[in-house]
């Protein structure tokens, strides 16, 4: 009997408030790194309305005077302000009609400095009561990553396509073409599985914030032809599949004055739609000494190299850390009954291939550099030119496995 199932996943916009939060606080993240790679981050971002808050910890060497002790203010570095501005003005939030506004919002600045407490646990050097002198992880997490192959990307299908409608949306409305684009924008896919293989789309669902002078009839028709049937696979769309466009009829009140946002609570549209687990760490704002950030990158990197090498169709893996502690407590990779060989081989070799510890997987793709702001919308895994989006360790995974089974 064949196994039939219908599975969605979300995606949103750059202007949808979670995500202007979020851009927010990686355009922070990036300023500092540009400023000083050894930076250590953690900025967390709210809006609402016309108000901007941004809080969390943040500690820049650079800064430090290390005869005194003292330490400059932020500003010296950049200037916050700007580049809050900035993002928002890069998402689009720029109308004379828009409660959100990049030069008309209020900015409440409440960063502070790292704890020392927490300081001690990743620097790589000796404390009391400190068990090594190496980099241990910033703290305790559950990582995961997933990769699988229904889609070029090695990404699950109704994710990858809810993230093409809302990218081919943003690049209408930033191109002006069309004057009724507004930036709050929300994407839905609905995906029929038979036998576990992508058949057919059931239903797309947009939602997309507009001026209040265009028609509900204008926008659907306009969506339906222009961004869905040119974005999706046209042997994935049928006569049985339904729009759903703008459901409430209209949507002009939008953004931070609709509703407000926070930084982190988009993790599940950050990364595998809910097909894969996710640990439980959002990831904008956070330097990658924060393994809720870079151990997910890694596990990504992980689990792509192993499908990319033909081990498995798909393939998950797990790991966890201890605060302060340089390796993980568990790594186990499961391949759902797809492995070419047995899950246990897997792992073995992948623990011979990759390193995990904290300061390992910042060297392996390299990321103490300023390309957090190109990971914030449509996904953080899926995208070309990221580091931990490689397949370069595929060949020597395999050979490895061959050795083990």
């Amino acid at each position: 009997m064949a196994n039939s199932f219908v599975f969605s996943s979300e995606s949103v916009g750059e202007g949808h408030p979670d995500k202007v939060a979020d851009y927010i606080s990686d355009s922070i993240l990036d300023a500092c790194l540009k400023f000083d790679p050894k930076a250590r981050v953690a900025c967390e971002t709210f809006v609402k309305s016309n108000i901007v808050v941004i809080g969390g910890e943040i500690t820049l060497p650079k800064l430090q005077d290390k005869r005194t002790g003292r330490t400059r203010p932020l500003d010296d570095a950049f200037n916050v302000d700007k580049v809050i501005r900035d993002a928002i003005r890069e998402i689009g939030y720029v109308n004379d009609d828009d409660v959100f506004q990049a030069d008309t919002v209020f900015i409440n600045n409440y960063l502070t400095a790292q704890s020392s407490d927490i300081a001690q646990g990743v620097d790589a050097k000796k404390a009391s009561g400190k068990k090594t002198a190496e980099q241990g992880a910033g703290d305790q997490g559950i990582m995961f990553g997933y990769a699988c192959n229904e889609t070029k990307e090695l990404m699950p299908t109704p994710i990858m396509y809810a993230h093409l409608l809302g990218r081919e949306l943003t690049r209408i409305r930033k191109s002006g073409k069309v004057k009724w684009l507004r930036p709050d924008a929300k994407s839905q896919v609905s995906v029929r599985y038979e036998n576990d293989k992508p058949v057919e789309i059931v239903n797309v669902v947009i939602s997309t914030q507009h001026t209040a002078n265009v028609s509900h009839r204008t926008i659907e028709k306009y969506l339906i032809e222009n961004v869905i049937k040119k974005v999706l696979p046209a042997k994935m769309l049928n006569r049985k599949t339904e729009y759903l466009i703008n459901p409430t009829g209209k949507f002009v009140i939008g953004g931070p004055q609709g509703d407000s946002g926070l930084t982190g609570r988009k993790i599940i549209v950050d990364t595998y739609g809910g097909w894969g687990r996710h640990g439980g760490g959002a990831f904008s704002g956070k330097d990658p000494s924060k393994v809720d950030r870079s151990a997910a990158y890694m596990g990504r990197w992980v689990a792509k190299n192993i499908v990319a090498a033909g081990l498995a169709t798909h393939t998950e893996i797990q790991f966890a850390y201890a605060i302060g502690h340089p390796q993980p407590v568990s790594v186990r990779v499961e391949t759902f009954g797809t492995g070419k060989v047995d899950d246990e081989v897997i792992t073995k070799a992948v623990r011979e291939i990759f390193s995990f510890k904290p300061a390992d997987i910042v060297a392996q793709l390299n990321l103490l550099r300023p390309i957090y702001r190109r990971t914030t919308n449509y996904g953080h895994f899926g995208k070309t030119g990221l580091p931990w989006e490689q397949t370069n360790k595929a060949a020597a995974l395999k050979a490895a496995v061959a050795k083990l089974a």
